[in-house]
This record gives structure tokens, sequence and C-alpha cells, in this order.
């Protein structure tokens, strides 16, 4: 032990050297001045602050359980395994630590006793803060023995058995072999991992992002990993896993967030729900916009100086036509629209204004005609009136919200009546994907401003300038080996220092750009999505490199998967691979069972997951009157206040301090009351998924109140008048 603790102690004295070491690199590199003469830029010496301060993270989060076990192997030769690798550079940069990515870290989650992978002994620390406190022996190629005191199980169940905090935990110390395969799985396509509750999907996935930041960083770090989740509460709940890792470019997202700008968190109807999340609202989009590009029922008069003019039927179907054909976005395509209008009403203006004194031969005259006419109809209110009648310009807030509110516009876009909501009503994740359909499809409302460029292009030529200006010396005429300013940069690279930059990261950048591309995305509870939001993250990530993280059998939507194949064959045809998790390291064997009775009864194909462990407690249950409800929700939060970890009370809309299911997916408790459960089971067609995730939210103690009778699904609960059910 005390050897141990000393060589512990060596590893955190090389990390706080390293720590202050990297510390005063950032320091200088934000005092350094930038040195032209010596080939230095505004852009290295920032790149060189930011390397700095993500080595200072990285470094930051390794305080904390820095070594967390060893490996012997046969050899003779011991690896302790860690969160960070530490090297000794005095020694050609000997491992003293291996990171717990490194190919030679894991044979420490994959070795067991009938398959040693030529290692003889695991040895897993316990630890508080920087202090050893203990540690476990596994020995490696004996099945059946082990040393005294040892137990391969013993630092998982110590782990699972503690009481949960504020957030989600890496694992890095307590890895499992399946868990493993899927972190290291190399696939460039997408991973499917799907597990029942408690398997660990969410926090292996996490881990396999930190994995492929390890092993894949030039890749992908630059753009950033984007991460899609439930609802805020699961976000928050997982948020510091990847930071506790040393990986921060990552931006946290609910489906509803996917727009810039807007933070959606309403839900449809089940029904409307379904409608916008099929892809046949793409046809419903498009016959929309079609719809607003308009024929005149009756010519359009348009009064210029000289001549009236009118814009009729037939002119408007050539614009039409032409603007169609351009390709381009609804609102680009206006252009297009109003070339062909504004050359129709010209010629024809000018055939009239010719007949009275215009001579075919009079070419100057004709041109200065026509110029006048078309600076006339550019600043015409009644022309521009028309042309927003026949071709208006659309946002896809208003294009969404005109289809929804008027009843004609649905029947001109074959859309069906359930899309229909009340004009002011907020917008729901639902739309999400619609309105970010609706960005391609229109394009933008404003014509793009292209003076930032030219002002830079201008900026550029100024400093061409001065330094053709610095080379004319008369000076260096005659000095044929003078190094010239223009040997060493380029006027732009001059322009460029004086540059106002962006100095936001990369994750707060990626958030705010709707055009943002990631290299890998993390999709949780996938089997809520629907395919138009399948839609949304195939754009954001062009590579096609994702990690899929659910469960079919707790899907609530209908408007979800109801296979893997279903959404993901039409994107990554044989690109997508399937992993199993199958063990459940949350719930305890007396929740699951309970749990286990319902998954039988609404999903019979499926298999629950096993649990590990096993606590002596049995979840109950208890009847009250509707008077004593509140009392007796009071009374399991006073209760479970006096103890260690966190609890929740879940139930339908409605009951006074519970949360409704949908909003604890993917989250944990010690302690967990669910009430009435009668009422979630009958709330929507997914009801009994809905009772499902409440049921398998706890690691401790489960507890059922209800005033109605029982469902005959959950008669394995023990009455809580036994003395049992309350220990």
């Amino acid at each position: 032990m005390r050897s141990e603790r000393d060589y512990v102690a060596g590893l955190y004295a090389r990390l706080d050297a390293e720590r202050a070491r990297v510390a005063d690199r950032y320091r200088a590199a934000l005092r350094s001045p930038v040195d032209p003469a010596n080939g230095g830029t505004l852009v290295e010496r920032d790149a060189e602050v930011r390397a700095m301060a993500k080595e200072a993270t990285r470094l930051n989060v390794a305080d904390n359980g820095l070594c967390f076990g060893r490996l012997d192997a046969v050899t003779g030769e011991r690896t302790y395994v860690g969160r960070i690798g530490i090297f000794d550079k005095d020694r050609d940069y000997e491992p003293l630590l291996i990171d717990w990515r490194a190919p030679a870290a894991r044979p420490f989650y994959t070795a067991t006793a009938a398959t040693p992978l030529n290692m003889r002994r695991r040895r897993q620390f316990h630890t508080r803060g920087r202090r050893v406190l203990g540690y476990t022996d596994e020995v490696l190629g004996r099945p059946g023995e082990a040393e005294l005191g040892g137990s391969e199980d013993a630092a998982l169940l110590a782990a699972v058995n503690a009481p949960r905090g504020e957030g989600m935990r890496d694992i890095v110390a307590t890895i499992q072999a399946e868990q493993d395969e899927i972190i290291r799985f190399d696939h460039p396509g997408v991973l499917v991992i799907e597990g029942g509750p408690g398997t660990g999907k969410t926090v292996v996935a996490l881990h396999r992002v930190a994995y492929l930041l390890y092993t894949q960083r030039k890749r992908i770090e630059n753009h950033g990993v984007l991460v899609i989740g439930p609802n805020a509460a699961f976000l928050r709940h997982i948020g510091r896993v990847l930071p506790s890792l040393g990986e921060t470019d990552v931006v946290f997202m609910t489906t509803g967030d996917l727009v810039p700008g807007m933070s959606i968190t309403a839900e449809d109807t089940p029904q409307a729900a379904r409608l916008k999340g099929s892809l046949d609202i793409l046809d419903v989009l498009a016959a929309a916009i079609a719809d607003r590009q308009r024929l005149p029922e009756e010519p359009i008069v348009i009064e210029l100086s000289d001549v009236t003019v009118r814009i009729d039927a037939e002119t408007a179907q050539w614009a039409r036509e032409e603007a169609r054909a351009s390709g381009k976005p609804h609102n680009q395509a206006r252009e297009v629209f109003a070339e062909i209008v504004t050359y129709v009403l010209t010629e024809r203006a000018i055939a009239k204004i010719g007949r009275g004194w215009l001579t075919r031969e009079d070419r100057q005259a004709w041109e200065q005609v026509r110029a006048d006419l078309l600076e006339e109809l550019t600043e015409h209110e009644a022309f521009t009136a028309a042309l927003d009648e026949l071709w208006p310009i659309l946002t896809p807030q208003s294009l969404l919200s005109s289809l929804y509110t008027s009843p004609d516009r649905r029947s001109a876009a074959g859309a069906d009546q359930a899309l229909w909501r009340a004009d002011g009503e907020a917008w729901t994740v639902s739309d999400v994907p619609l309105l970010d359909e609706l960005v391609d499809l229109l394009g933008p409302d404003k014509p793009v401003d292209d003076t930032a460029e030219r002002r830079r292009r201008a900026e550029a030529a100024y400093a061409a300038g001065v330094l053709e200006l610095m080379v004319r010396r008369e000076d260096l005429m005659d000095d044929e080996d003078q190094l010239l300013a223009t040997d060493m940069l380029y006027g732009e690279d001059l322009a460029d220092r004086f540059v106002e930059r962006d100095t936001r990261g990369l994750a707060e950048r990626a958030a705010a750009d709707r055009d943002w591309t990631y290299r890998h995305v993390v999709v949780d509870e996938a089997q809520e999505l629907s395919e138009m939001d399948w839609r949304v993250l195939m754009r954001r990530c062009p590579s096609r490199s994702f990690t899929v993280v659910g469960d079919l059998t707790q899907r609530r939507s209908v408007a979800g998967a109801t296979s893997w194949g279903a959404m993901l064959d039409r994107y990554v045809p044989g690109r997508w691979v399937y992993k199993p998790l199958s063990v459940n390291y949350r719930t305890p064997a007396e929740i699951m069972s309970v749990a286990a009775a319902l998954l039988a009864e609404f999903a019979p194909d499926a298999t629950p997951p096993e649990s590990v462990r096993t606590t002596g407690v049995q979840p109950w249950s208890r009847r009250v009157g509707s008077a004593e409800l509140a009392s007796a929700i009071e009374e399991f939060v006073s209760d479970e206040a006096g103890r260690d970890g966190t609890s929740v009370v879940i139930g339908p809309p409605g009951v006074p301090g519970a949360v409704p299911p949908s909003q604890t997916k993917g989250l944990e408790f010690d302690a967990v009351l669910v009430v009435e459960p009668d009422r979630i089971l009958a709330e929507g067609p997914r009801g009994a998924a809905d009772l499902y995730v409440a049921l398998t939210r706890a690691t401790q103690r489960l507890g059922v109140v209800h005033t109605n009778p029982l469902p005959a699904v959950l008669n394995r609960l023990i009455p809580a008048t036994d003395s049992a059910a309350v220990s």
C-alpha cells in the first residue's frame, strides 16, 4: 500500500509540474507581441493561446482519480492506467501512466480469468481525492482463483451502489468488457447501441466520443461533436461526463434547439406529430410554396409616367415557369420572376411610346427610354406590390403559420386538416425540422450583404499598396541581398492582422450557426426521432458518422422509430452496425422484476436486461384516498430528504410535485415514487412505455402511490403495510 501511494503521489507531482508549465506558457502567449520579422502572425499566437487553454483543461480534469488501476503482465511488466497519459521525458518518454483510451490499456477492461490476454493481475484502486485508500486485486489466468480479499466485481458494485449525485459520472475506472468493445469499435458510419434501462448505453456513447477524439482528433476537433438528447434535464445530467474526460468541443442540444435562436419544448398532438414527422410532409411544404407563386386572376394595372402597362396571367405564367426552372430557392427565384415581368412590361411600354415619336433606328433614344422605364419600375410602389402578391418574400415562420391557420392554404397544399393551429400558438418540437427544411427551400429573406467582403478586399488592396511603397525605397535599390517586406508577407496577411476576430469557442460558434457541420453526432433516446428529425441531423453531419443510442421498447412518440433500418437505410444503406447491451447495472433485480412484467404485456417479444445486483429492498405500493395523495407525496419527499442520494416523484400531468415520465428519460435516482400508474397507462398510445420508463429510474428504492385500483400488471408490488417493504 505504501508503495502504491508513493507511486500515485509521484504522478500527481508530475501532473502539478506540467500544469504549472502549461499555465506559464498560456500567460506568456497572452502577453507575447506578434513579431512579423520572424514570421509570427496573430493567427499563430491565437492558436497557441487556444492550444494551451485546452491543454490546461485536460490536465485540470485529471486531478480527481488520476490513476485508478494497474496491470501486471506475465512478463513482470507493470502498467498503470488512468485518465491521461504521463511520460518521463528524461527517460525517452517512458510511460508512467497510460491513458485509458490507449491500446495498451485495453486489457484492463477486457482481460478475464479465462482469457487473460498475457496479464497476470488486475489491480483497481479505491481513492478519495488524491489519496489511495485501498485496492482490489483480481488474478488472471487461473479461473476460479483470486487473492485474499479480491473480487472482480468489487469496484463495479461499489460504483453502482454509491448514492447518485446531481449528474452522470464517468465510468473510466469500471468499464465492462461488453462496453469497452463498443467504446473502441472502429466503424466510419453509424453505430447503433441498443439496450434496456440501466445498461449504460448513454455513458458508453459518451466515452466512445472521448475515444474517437483521442484516436481521430485531427479529423474531429475543428468541427466538433454534436450530442442530441431528449430534454434539457437530460443534457444537464450528462453534461459533466465529457468535460470530466477532458473533452470540451462538444455541443449539447435537444431537437427543439436545432434552429439557432429557437429553443422549443412544446409538443404536438400525436396525430399532428405523426403527420409532421413523416417525409410525406416534404410534398406538403413544396406545394405550400408553389401555392404562394401565384398568377393574377385579373390583369394588374401599373400606371407609369408616360404609359400604362398590365401584368396579365400569360406574362406571370412565363415568368413563373422560368423562375421555377432556375432551380433557385423561392426567395432567390423571385429575381428571375421579376426580371421576366420587367422585361415584358418594358418592351410593351417602349412599343407604346415608340408609336408616338421614336424611330427604330434611333438606338440611343430607345436605350434611354428603356433605362428610364427600368429605373421607374424599380421604385414603383404598385409594381413592387404586384411582385409581393404574385411572388412574395417568405420566411419559414410566415409560410408555416399561414399553412397552419388557413384552411384554404392547407387544401391548396394537400395538407391534412389536423395540422390546424390557432394563430399565435407556440411552435412545437415537430415544427423544428420543417422550419429547418424551409431554410433551404426558401433561401434568405434579405439580399446577401457582401459589404464585409468588399471592405476586406479594399483593406487588402490598401495594405498591398503600403508594402509596395516599402520596397520602393531608394536606399534598397542597389542591395541585391536585402530582404524585403513582400518576401515575408502579402497584403492580405497585413490587413488580416487588424481584423476583429471571433473569439468564441468552437461549441458556441457551432451552436449559433445553422450551416455548421459536425464530424460526429451522438443521438440519445433515438427511438423518439421522426423521419424529418433524421433528415435534419444528416444535413448536420455530411460524413454520416453517428453513435445512435436507444431502446425501441421505450418509444413513446408515434412518429418515432419502429425499427432502426426504417430510419437509417435511407441515408446509410449498408453503413450502420447494431450493437446490443444486455446487462442492467442500474436497476436492482427486485425492481426490474416488476418492470419486466409490464414489458411482457406491451412488448412480449422484447427481452428485459439482466440486473447484476440485488438490494434486498422490495418495491412497494400504497393506496390512498384522493384527499390523502398530496400528504403521501410529501411524506415520501420528507423521508428521502434525510437520506444520501437523489429522489423524484413521477406522475401524469396535473399531479402537484410530480414530473412526467417523458422528462425523466435517461435519468437515474436513488429513490422513485410513481404516482397514479393507471393514469400514466391511459396517457396516449404509448402509456405503457411511459410507465416502464418511470418504474426503471430507481437505483435503490421504488414506491407506488395510487388512488384508483392498482393495474393488474403491477401485482408484484408489496403493500406498504408489510414492514419488509419499507426497510
